[in-house]
């Protein structure tokens, strides 16, 4: 058995086509009477009641606190272990769940349907910028290609995410946080291609603002689970202006404060380094792993 968790802040209009969708598509793939977990995030339409008219369990929120945190609800009151989560907003194929599901029984700890094609690949012209460099950020902090970072089709378990619920967001950036998480512990992560369709009704996020929040959790997570490659990353980019001033000194040795700066950031540069090799010995004690 499964449980699939719904997140919704004001979808009345697609809340009762998602369910339904989510129900014919795990009876097609032989999954029976699934629990639907619906979590209203402090609506101000009709979302509770059209989801509670499908039969669905819906929990609500009095007021909006986010996505991440209407994913941790539904997770914490779901009765089964496998956990489907998918947005209410009628843009994820959820026919396709039956392919994600049978991936996950291979053994994975984490299968992402991983967006593709013109409604995701060609969306406004703006967002390419800052979601280019999110995603080069996340496969330089994973080390591995990372097709789709923050898709909000994912199956996973229960037993397996709750330990990490302290350090995942509580907002729009749960999935990216979720997925580093994963990948940087050494889960099995695996994506499979989907389509992606136009979004019904107007989308809640801020693209900008999110975008920054996430890369701020980006930063979090990566220095949490792997202290040593951030401070590393800093560590090199002090070295590499050491180079280059040290290279500027030396075709003039009349620039003596280049000499100076060259110094300050290979002592920077080391100071760093150090500090991170100090991270990853408080981590190791930390999680009881340090040496005795």
């Amino acid at each position: 058995m499964l449980s699939v968790v719904i997140p919704a802040f004001n979808e009345d209009a697609v809340i009762r086509s998602t369910v339904e969708q989510v129900r014919g598509a795990l009876e097609t793939a032989g999954y029976l009477d699934p629990e639907i977990i619906v979590v209203d995030d402090g609506s101000t339409d009709q979302t509770a009641d059209f989801a509670a008219d499908t039969g669905a369990t819906v929990i609500s929120h009095p007021s909006n606190v986010g996505y991440g945190r209407s994913l941790k609800t539904g997770i914490n009151k779901a009765k089964h272990d496998t956990i489907v989560i998918v947005d209410a907003d009628d843009t994820y194929p959820i026919d396709e769940v039956g392919l994600l599901l049978e991936t996950y029984e291979k053994g994975f700890d984490l299968v992402i349907g991983a967006r593709s094609g013109k409604e995701f690949d060609g969306s406004v012209w703006q967002k390419y910028p800052l979601r280019l460099l999110l995603k080069l950020l996340v496969q330089m902090a994973c080390g591995r290609r990372v097709p789709d970072v923050n898709s909000g089709f994912r199956i996973f378990g229960k037993s397996t995410i709750t330990e990490y619920f302290p350090h995942l967001c509580d907002t729009f950036s749960f999935t990216t946080s979720m997925t580093l998480a994963y990948i940087m512990t050494g889960r099995f992560v695996k994506h499979i291609p989907i389509s992606y369709h136009a979004r019904n009704g107007v989308s809640k996020v801020r693209f900008f603002s999110d975008s920054i929040r996430t890369l701020q959790y980006l930063i979090q997570v990566v220095t949490y689970y792997n202290p040593l490659k951030m401070f590393s990353f800093v560590s090199i980019l002090c070295f590499f202006s050491c180079f280059v001033s040290a290279v500027f000194w030396v075709f003039d040795p009349d620039f003596l404060e280049m000499y100076i700066f060259s110094l300050a950031m290979l002592m920077l540069g080391i100071a760093v380094f150090a500090m991170g090799l100090l991270a990853v010995l408080l981590k190791q004690i930390m999680d009881g792993d340090g040496y005795r």
